[in-house]
Formats: C-alpha cells, structure tokens, sequence
C-alpha cells in the first residue's frame, strides 16, 4: 500500500510585510510552520540583513572585525560595502553609540548617521537603537524624523518606551520591531499595547529576544515556535506578526565563537568554529519561525542562504 503523507492545514496566517523603496524585501505570508512548502503557502523566504554599527565595532571579536577592516570606520562606507560587495538585501544600523556607557552620541549625531547612510544605499534599512530603554526614546524619535516616508523598520520598542517608540513610527510612516522579553505572554501583551495605540498590526514585527546556540537556544526556540503555532492553529491575530532574530549580537558573545584553538582545542579552527556558531544559530531561529535575520559573517550568511535554497 502507497504511503501518504498526512497533511496539516491551519486557520490562521502570518502576515506578510515589506521594506524599502527602491529595492523592497518582502518576508511572512506563510499559512504553514515554517518551510513546510507541502502543506500550504510559503510565498517569500526569510530575509538576511547584515549588521553595521554608528562607530566602530571595537567590541566585536576578531574573527569577525577583520572582516569588515577598512570599512567599518565609518557607517556610509560599510554600508555601501554591504550592498555593493556582499549583495546585502537589507542593512540593520544598530546605533550602539548612542549607548551612555558608548561614546553617548545625541540624538542629532543619530539622525544625521541615519540620514547619510540612507541616502547611500538603495536596499532597505532596520533602525536599531542602543537597547538603553531611556535613551533609545529619544535616540529612535530623531531616527524616525530622519527616515520619514522611506518604509524602514524602526525598533527596538519596549514595555518601557513603546509610546514615544510606536508614535515615532506613526508619525513617519515606518515599520515597528516590538522586543519582549522571552515570554509569549509579554510578546502578545506588547502587540497588543502597541495596536491600541492604533499602530496597524500589518506594520509590526515581533522580536521575542534570542540567543546563541548552548546560551539557551533550546528556550528561545520553544518560545518561537509557541508564538508561530499561535498565529496558526488558533488564529491568533496579536501573533500573527512576522518574528525578528538579532542573531549576529548573540551568536558572536559564545565562547565558543571567540576561544582560541589553544583555549579550546576540542572546537577546532576558530574562524571555522565562530562561522559554523553563527550559521546554526540562525538555521535553528529560522525553522522555529523567524522571517528576518539580522547576521554579521559573509559566510555565516552564505551557508544560511545556501540552506534557505535547498528548503524552500
């Protein structure tokens, strides 16, 4: 006897959400968990932005810093590097110097970042602040002003900043990243918060926090797919937000991606080790329901697109 395979159809859907202008991504839509193409509609595949900072990234291990010599000085130049040489399809410009225990720059200094680097690339650009609650407030208002009208994604907002965070993104037409803090409770709770606001919810993403692969990845995993399986099986409409994996900042803190051969000689080749940490990191993050990675390693990058190919 011939075997079928049985499938499963939900009620519920993702919603589908894009970026940029010029040159758009465009990721969710799904009806399905992710990459089950034979049970339903996967109509766009996950989306990866390279990440670039507002200063640069003294504070990023070797292996990846060296990637980026003689670009990451200045933010316009590594952008466009991105773009141009790594054929990035989106930048995420985290304003880590904004940061009070940074160099603290103001909300002018971002605005202007903003600004210069929009003005130099054409693929779509996430906004992100500091993640210092006060200051991102005042950091992501001047950020919004200065990509009015230019379909960016803005975030991240907070139980504790989301008001000044969410008016911003009504005020200048831009999209949401809404961060909670591991809890599907406090992930749904904030869509909600924000939604009442009358922040439509087919302009928010949901960032539930990740982290790196042996850092709790197994939670943050269960966590997502939690969520995912929210918006379908019981069509759940404040969870039917695409979700956002910061996957770079994570990944590249483990141990495993900064030990030297000699500190850890059972892991190998560290700058094979350090990409292989990332690249897993954000397979796992991707199959447990994320649309949009944020990554840091051209290669780690390349393996994940090599992935995304193969299921889709």
């Amino acid at each position: 006897m011939a075997f079928t395979a049985p499938n499963e159809t939900f009620g519920g859907k993702v919603f589908q959400i894009d970026a940029g202008i010029d040159k758009k991504i465009v990721f969710g839509g799904e009806d399905v968990l992710p990459f089950h193409l034979f049970e339903g509609n996967v109509p766009n595949r996950p989306v990866v932005a390279y990440e670039i900072q507002d200063v640069p990234p003294e504070d990023w291990p070797e292996t990846i810093k060296k990637v980026y010599e003689g670009v990451s000085g200045d933010p316009v130049t590594w952008a466009k590097y991105c773009q141009d040489k790594l054929n990035a399809k989106a930048i995420a410009l985290r304003l880590i110097g904004t940061h009070p225990d940074r160099q603290n720059r103001s909300p002018e200094d971002a605005a202007k970042t903003v600004k210069d680097v929009l003005a130099a690339i054409s693929i779509p650009l996430i906004i992100l602040g500091s993640n210092h609650v006060e200051k991102d407030a005042a950091i992501l208002l001047a950020a919004a002003e200065a990509a009015k009208d230019k379909n960016c994604f803005l975030g991240k907002a907070q139980e504790e900043n989301y008001k000044t965070i969410a008016a911003a993104c009504m005020a200048n037409n831009l999209k949401l990243i809404a961060m909670s803090q591991l809890d599907i409770n406090l992930s749904k709770q904030l869509n909600i918060l924000i939604t009442q606001m009358g922040f439509e919810k087919e302009n928010l993403v949901t960032d539930p926090m990740c982290s790196g692969l042996g850092y709790g990845l197994d939670y943050t995993y269960s966590v997502m797919e939690r969520i995912r399986l929210a918006a379908l099986t019981q069509n759940d409409a404040t969870m039917q937000m695409p979700m956002l994996a910061d996957v770079g900042m994570n990944a590249w803190k483990a141990k495993e991606a900064i030990a030297t051969e000699a500190e850890l000689p059972i892991g190998g080749v560290l700058e094979q080790r350090a990409i292989a940490w990332e690249a897993v990191t954000a397979t796992a993050l991707m199959i447990a329901g994320s649309e949009i990675l944020i990554m840091r390693h051209p290669e780690a990058v390349k393996a994940v697109e090599k992935f995304i190919d193969e299921l889709m």
